[in-house]
């Protein structure tokens, strides 16, 4: 593959892709990273489940992350592989482009934040004509919704709940980390509650002091809590939706890299 550069500071395989959109028409880099054992000739005909995750450059490596801090992704899928609690499998990074991020995790429009021009309704063709596509044709990827999970948190985690709810049947497990339910007025929520199919596995989870201010924080509870029960209602028993409300948990990578041990090991445990 031309092209590829090989992350220094990952642990395992980690690959970066200069990624060009034709639908955003802009450019990011996407980040695959490869179970142990991918490149063994004993497994040249394997194909492997994958994971998608918005704002990559947040997941495996501090010298990327906005804030020094990752969510450690490539550590926790090595040791769960190993461990035998998830199969191996593939973990994408969808990287976010700075400046044009809340503009391409929002799919409405909205006053708070200020985003008139949201471009998130373009987000699910990015995804499924224009990443997954790449992916697969790079990689060898496992087929159907079981094997393909999408996630992300704040408005990474916004977007992904978009997604599912657009193009059903294509997502088998999600992940919403501190969902950003409260954007454009709650409309996120209005649509969730004429959803006729959900992913088979669904880790929603968010802190009790996402904002730190006891009223907001409050509501952003609520609000994951409503969307909790409209799951349930869907459909969505214990075994298929994990709630999880993290005592002091804040709106930080840090607390999501707590999680996503639980949250990898729910979604494509065994």
């Amino acid at each position: 593959m031309s092209g590829v550069i090989r992350a220094e500071h990952a642990t395992g395989d980690l690959r970066l892709h200069e990624f060009r959109s034709r639908i955003f028409r802009n450019t990011r880099f996407v980040r695959v990273w490869l179970p142990p054992g991918y490149d063994d000739p004993v497994n040249s005909s394997r194909q492997y489940p994958v994971l998608y995750l918005n704002d990559g450059q947040n997941l495996f490596e501090p010298q990327t992350s906005f804030n020094g801090i990752e969510w450690q992704v490539d550590e926790t899928g090595d040791r769960l592989i190993r461990e035998g609690a998830i199969p191996p499998m593939i973990l994408v990074g969808i990287d976010n482009t700075g400046k044009s991020r809340m503009r391409e995790y929002m799919p409405h429009r909205s006053l708070s934040p200020r985003t008139l021009l949201a471009q998130g309704s373009r987000y699910p063709s990015f995804l499924l004509k224009e990443i997954m596509p790449f992916v697969a044709r790079n990689y060898r990827v496992a087929q159907g919704p079981e094997n393909t999970g999408l996630g992300g948190s704040s408005l990474g985690a916004l977007i992904s709940l978009y997604t599912v709810e657009v193009w059903p049947g294509v997502i088998g497990r999600l992940l919403l980390e501190s969902p950003s339910l409260w954007a454009s007025n709650r409309q996120i929520i209005r649509e969730s509650r004429r959803v006729q199919r959900w992913p088979e596995r669904i880790f929603l989870a968010t802190g009790t002091n996402e904002v730190g201010r006891k009223e907001r924080d409050q509501s952003v509870v609520d609000d994951v809590r409503e969307l909790a029960a409209i799951l349930r209602r869907g459909g969505l028993d214990e075994r298929r939706l994990r709630l999880v409300i993290e005592e002091g948990g804040t709106h930080h990578e840090s607390a999501w890299a707590r999680r996503f041990p639980e949250a990898l090991g729910f979604l494509f445990g065994n």
